[in-house]
């Protein structure tokens, strides 16, 4: 039997769907090109065709993304629980961030959900996607 995975996703392939216009989220993925050295995650902004075909996927809103997305094979993570299962797999001293699963779930994601709905207002937007460098383009989707 075939395994079914959104569309560029291999069923090893760990991806992390970001606003690619956001400033927040555009320096996540400068983050963890900088600290994921064994180079686990892969990183898609959801304006790319591949990203809003993955969004699609998984039947999430491909205009109003208001979450960061963690894509384990067919299987999906957002919002603190995403951030968490990401974090945890970077080395130390990053892992030990993962402390904050200790909150209880619901007042998380509350927290998670106040900072997203106002990124743009906080920390900037860019007019269009940052493009990767020529040096991370294989880190990309």
């Amino acid at each position: 039997m075939t395994q079914h995975l959104p569309p560029k996703v291999e069923q090893s392939d760990q991806v992390v769907l970001f606003d690619g216009q956001c400033k927040l989220c555009t320096g996540w993925s400068r983050f963890l090109i900088r600290f994921d050295k064994r180079r686990k995650f892969k990183l898609c902004a959801v304006q790319s065709e591949e990203g809003q075909a993955i969004l699609a996927w998984f039947d999430l809103p491909t205009d109003d993304f208001t979450t960061m997305l963690l894509v384990q094979g067919d299987k999906a993570l957002t919002k603190t629980d995403a951030f968490i299962a990401v974090i945890g797999q970077l080395p130390f001293p990053w892992k030990v961030v993962r402390v904050v699963k200790l909150i209880p779930k619901r007042i998380r994601d509350w927290i998670y959900d106040r900072i997203a709905s106002r990124r743009h207002t906080i920390f900037g937007k860019y007019d269009s996607c940052v493009l990767p460098t020529p040096d991370d383009e294989d880190r990309f989707l």
